[in-house]
This record gives structure tokens, C-alpha cells and sequence, in this order.
């Protein structure tokens, strides 16, 4: 069994391990998240397997899946798991290794570039930089009990914030994140479709997140980076522009 990243979507950004097994592979069962192009890799008689998933809508419950990579795995078939992005980052590839373990079923990871990592190089926004950043955390905006939650100190001063999943959540997360002090003027972007075609790139403020998920009709895939960071490529622009002026 394979446990194997696809990447954010465009198939450039395939490892070659990964373009390797998914060429060979017998049987691929995959996320909605990855795309027709990346599955077009697949051998013609590979059976594909689709187990999408999405905030309303389970093609399939995660015990199935699990359930479903030992029975074919176990029947003999060379089957690679493909999942968006990282499969260890809010992929639920832990949960499906431990299946596969307890069936005694080996498990190889193969890891791709997850969707923090690509949106923000795309959108050049450095998530780590020696004058503002120094700590990067990775929330999914989705969980359940947000409200409950304590996010002081997830971001501010020196740090990164990457919300997963948190497109439906943002006005609850502006929100939350500043009652836990974050100022309601802190740096924001909202990367959609990150290297994808369309990829959009929304800069604002905290406060005004909701309306800029809601004024854009952003849509998933889509992640939310709140730090100052996210200021870096105008900063980078006018800096720049001044040296051309000069």
C-alpha cells in the first residue's frame, strides 16, 4: 500500500515517486482534490476509485476507506491511496496507515507539497521571514467547537497562522481570533486554487475577512494566511520600485 501525495493540484508538482506510482499502480483510490489531469497519469486498465469528499458531502465514510484499502490491498493489488497535497497534513493518512498496520498490511509514504507550502510560494508570501516570522502554525478552520477553542497565540508578533478548510468558518474565525487578542487590523491573504488555473490571491485586514471570502465568492480549495507575511510581496514591490526610482 502507497500513501501517496498528489500535490495542490497541478501535475508539475508531482514528486517523481509519486508520478511513478500512479503510472503503475493497479488500483488508485483518490480524493476529489486531485484533478483529472493527474489522473490521466494512470495506466488504462488501472481501476480508479473515487472516495471525494467534501464539507456537505461524503462519497464514502473514512472507516470504508480504510476498510476499503485492506480489502484490496490484502486481495493482492498494487494499490497506491492518492491524496491531495501532504497525506500526513489534515489528509487523514495516519488513520488509513493504522487501518492498513492492524490488517498487517505494509504501508510506504510518498510526500507531496501540501497546500501551505505551494500557496504560499506561489503567492510569494514567505511564511517564515527573518523580520516577521519565526513560528508557523497549521489549523484546520472546519473542527469541530471552534468557538471553544483558544487561538491566542497562534498568531500575532513573530508568527504564521495557516487556516485549512476555513472558506465556510472565516467570519466565525475573524471573530474568535479576535476576542483571543489578535489586532482587527493584522495581515491577511486568502489563496484560492493554488496553482491551479484561477488561482486568486486576496490581501485585507482580519475584520474584514468575512467580506472577503463573501465579496469574491471565494470557493474551495482555499486557505487563509493571517500574519505579517502576507504584506511581504507589496513590501518586496515597492522596495523595488523605489531602488528603479532612485
Amino acid at each position: 500500500m502507497f500513501l501517496v501525495g498528489a500535490g495542490p493540484g497541478d501535475p508539475d508538482l508531482l514528486t517523481l515517486r509519486a508520478a511513478r506510482l500512479i503510472e503503475g499502480a493497479g488500483v488508485i483510490v483518490h480524493d476529489g482534490l486531485v484533478g483529472p489531469e493527474i489522473m490521466a497519469m494512470a495506466r488504462p486498465d488501472a481501476r480508479l476509485i473515487s472516495v471525494a469528499k467534501s464539507r456537505s458531502r461524503h462519497t464514502m465514510r473514512q472507516e470504508d476507506i480504510c476498510a476499503l484499502l485492506v480489502a484490496e490491498a490484502l486481495a493482492g493489488n498494487d494499490v497506491v491511496r492518492l491524496k491531495g497535497g501532504d497525506p500526513l497534513i489534515f489528509g487523514r493518512g495516519g488513520e488509513e496507515a493504522d487501518a492498513c498496520h492492524a490488517a498487517g498490511v505494509p504501508v510506504e509514504f510518498v510526500p507531496g507539497i501540501s497546500a501551505a507550502q505551494a500557496a504560499a510560494s506561489l503567492s510569494q508570501i514567505p511564511l517564515t521571514h527573518r523580520d516577521h516570522a519565526s513560528i508557523v502554525s497549521f489549523v484546520a478552520g472546519q473542527c469541530k467547537g471552534l468557538s471553544e477553542q483558544d487561538w491566542s497565540g497562534l498568531a500575532g508578533v513573530g508568527r504564521t497562522l495557516v487556516i485549512y478548510m476555513g472558506v465556510a468558518t472565516a467570519a466565525q474565525i475573524s471573530e474568535k481570533l479576535m476576542e483571543d487578542g489578535l489586532a482587527p487590523d493584522a495581515a491577511v491573504a486568502v489563496i484560492e486554487r493554488a496553482s491551479l488555473p484561477g488561482m486568486r490571491v486576496l490581501r485585507g485586514v482580519l475584520a474584514g475577512l468575512p467580506d472577503i471570502v463573501a465579496e469574491n465568492a471565494v470557493r474551495s480549495p482555499a486557505l487563509i494566511v493571517i500574519g505579517e507575511v502576507t504584506r511581504e510581496p507589496d513590501a518586496a514591490l515597492a522596495r523595488i520600485a523605489m531602488e528603479a526610482n532612485s
